[in-house]
């Protein structure tokens, strides 16, 4: 117990004490994020995008490897899920723009397709004689543990980054979310901000992949602004709350992780953002049960 409350407090090593603050600060900017593509409407577009940087993270190992030797180069491996996470946004617009389908149905499509080619990418890194490949796996699900000190600095400065351009973008994207038609009718740039907000839910996808894995990012981008919902009717306080719940799940599902390292980091944050989700479902004064219980004895 004292070693996890150590964890916690960031006074068990400094090495330990980065990671868990980098995925504190992952969580904080998934969550701010997550509040504004909540309101927005365009949740499923996140699952599309994680599940799309499956292929282009085996790519940038392939790459590295024939370049430098070092498949596992962090900084190569984000760029490669951010360009293929990108690839996957830009398929899913253009079947959307040029077909009858449905935008559902183009996301299920792109994501099914990109995963299936990361998988057998992956399946064939297995294969190779070279170093590092084992740790591919962690990509899926999450491995901080494992983070070495350098990329947990990189996510923390990525995060933010991406803190620094929401508060920048505020404003603008609350006007959007609300009321698209009103801010285009003002002369607001409507699809250039929605640009703007998926290209940060790209980077959020892109930086936690490490963290929470792609198939679990989408939950700590979903999960925290839901449960802010259930708190406060205003989109100031939402996205506080939103971010303040998010750095709370990573922030302990790191430190659960980095004391068990056979746990998953991305299940254990998925898990503690669960519970702060019911928690507000029974609580929240604003959507939850008090809520409920006001307007039934009204």
């Amino acid at each position: 117990m004292g070693e996890f409350i150590d964890l916690l407090l960031l006074r068990a090593g400094y090495n330990s004490a980065v990671v868990v603050a980098g995925a504190a600060l992952l969580g904080l900017a998934a969550g701010v994020i997550g509040a504004f593509v909540l309101l927005r409407k365009r949740v499923l577009i996140s699952d599309a995008i994680s599940h799309a940087t499956l292929p282009g993270v085996g790519l940038a190992f392939l790459a590295g490897v024939a370049l430098t030797g070092n498949g596992r180069h962090f900084g190569l491996l984000l760029l490669g899920a951010g360009a293929s996470g990108a690839l996957g946004v830009l398929l899913v617009q253009a079947i959307k723009d040029h077909t009858r389908l449905p935008e559902d149905s183009a996301i299920a499509t792109v994501l099914s397709l990109f995963f299936g080619a990361g998988v057998v990418l992956l399946s064939h890194i297995q294969t190779l004689p070279v170093g590092g490949q084992a740790g591919m796996n962690g990509f899926l699900l999450g491995a901080a543990a494992t983070m070495s000190l350098d990329e947990a600095q990189l996510v923390g400065a990525a995060a933010l980054a991406v803190l620094a351009l929401a508060a920048l973008l505020g404003k603008e994207f609350g006007l959007v979310c609300f009321d698209a038609g009103y801010a285009a009718a003002l002369g607001w740039p409507v699809r250039r901000l929605d640009l703007a907000l998926l290209v940060l839910l790209l980077a959020v996808v892109a930086i936690g992949l490490k963290t929470v894995g792609l198939i679990l990012v989408v939950a700590l981008v979903t999960i925290p602004p839901v449960a802010a919902r259930f708190w406060t009717e205003r989109l100031g306080a939402m996205v506080a709350l939103a971010g303040g719940f998010g750095a709370l799940a990573a922030w302990l599902g790191a430190a659960v992780s980095s004391l068990l390292p056979g746990l998953p980091t991305g299940a254990v944050i998925v898990l503690v953002a669960a519970a702060l989700l019911v928690l507000s479902l029974l609580c929240g004064p604003a959507r939850g049960l008090p809520a409920r219980l006001r307007r039934v004895t009204a």
